[in-house]
């Protein structure tokens, strides 16, 4: 690796890693990550890395809104921390000792649904209070779209065509006049695809995955440095990513879904997010242990 090349990877890794909330962690060819375990249930915590990308979608992607424009740069000065996965049955039952999924029959593993932006923020809040310093919350949607490009700019990180062997849909109804494919009409378990380039499942499918913003009706005035837009009259919230039950082209990387926040649905669920964290460690108030110097250490290394 070119000496440019490694300044440049160490220079948007986060200054503490692991934290002191952190149950495990580890490095892989996606990045890093950090792990917490509720009742023997682990959630992983992909890191996502402060760059810039271009929110929305062009005007001559098929299928589009007008809701997805104006096409806007959106610059993130911190990087922060997203789940790997969806938020699984499992884990919500361990934290609040109910599961409240229609699929509940098909196995912990599936992703919890069936239920209202307010009750995942309860959630939140109760796995907070039992993990010190971690610090969970939704993300905003510009988070959300950030990390499910990945670095790419087509409708879906993986390219231009979906098909049911990528992701959970209604594959009767493709996108783009794509090929038809199998309809499961039900969830998958959360890891049942391929992860995109930063280590995230199935950020296209599955579950619509709630977001902290209020609904707009377009990006003027849109917050442009990754936070969630949270002004405006609307109580309506903000859902990314598509489901089992909808059409291809709900699935695009850019597509914008809202609904009432205390509504409940068969095909909603989240994914957590937490930070950001600045890299001399002042978001958090921690400093790095020798756990963390020598993870540095070994990535300073690795990258000679």
């Amino acid at each position: 690796m070119k000496k440019n090349q490694q300044s440049e990877i160490l220079s948007i890794l986060p200054d503490i890693f692991p934290e002191n909330w952190a149950h495990s962690y580890g490095q892989d060819h996606y990045g890093i990550w950090q792990g917490i375990f509720v009742n023997k249930i682990e959630i992983r915590f992909r890191w996502i890395p402060p760059r810039e990308f271009m929110m929305g979608s062009p005007e001559d992607e098929p299928e589009r809104y007008d809701d997805e424009g104006p096409l806007h740069r959106v610059a993130f000065e911190k990087g922060f921390w997203l789940g790997e996965t969806a938020c699984t049955q499992e884990l919500w039952q361990a934290v609040t000792g109910k599961n409240p999924s229609i699929f509940e029959k098909e196995g912990p593993e599936h992703p919890v649904e069936n239920v209202s932006w307010d009750d995942a923020n309860a959630f939140i809040d109760r796995l907070n209070s039992l993990v010190s310093g971690l610090g969970a919350r939704l993300p905003s949607e510009a988070e959300w779209e950030y990390a499910c490009r990945a670095g790419t700019d087509t409708p879906f990180w993986f390219g231009r065509e979906l098909t049911p062997d990528k992701a959970n849909y209604a594959g009767t109804r493709p996108y783009n006049k794509g090929p038809k494919g199998e309809y499961r009409q039900k969830t998958v378990p959360v890891k049942f695809f391929e992860q995109n380039p930063w280590g995230l499942y199935q950020m296209h499918g599955n579950v619509w995955e709630w977001c902290q913003d209020r609904w707009h009706g377009n990006y003027n005035g849109a917050p442009e440095d990754g936070s969630a837009w949270e002004e405006g009259d609307s109580d309506s919230r903000l859902c990314r990513g598509g489901s089992w039950l909808n059409h291809g082209w709900n699935l695009r990387s850019a597509y914008r879904h809202y609904r009432p926040r205390a509504d409940l649905y068969v095909n909603h669920g989240l994914r957590l997010a937490r930070g950001p964290q600045d890299r001399s460690g002042s978001g958090t108030g921690w400093s790095p242990g020798k756990g963390a110097r020598d993870e540095r250490k070994k990535a300073k290394e690795r990258g000679k």
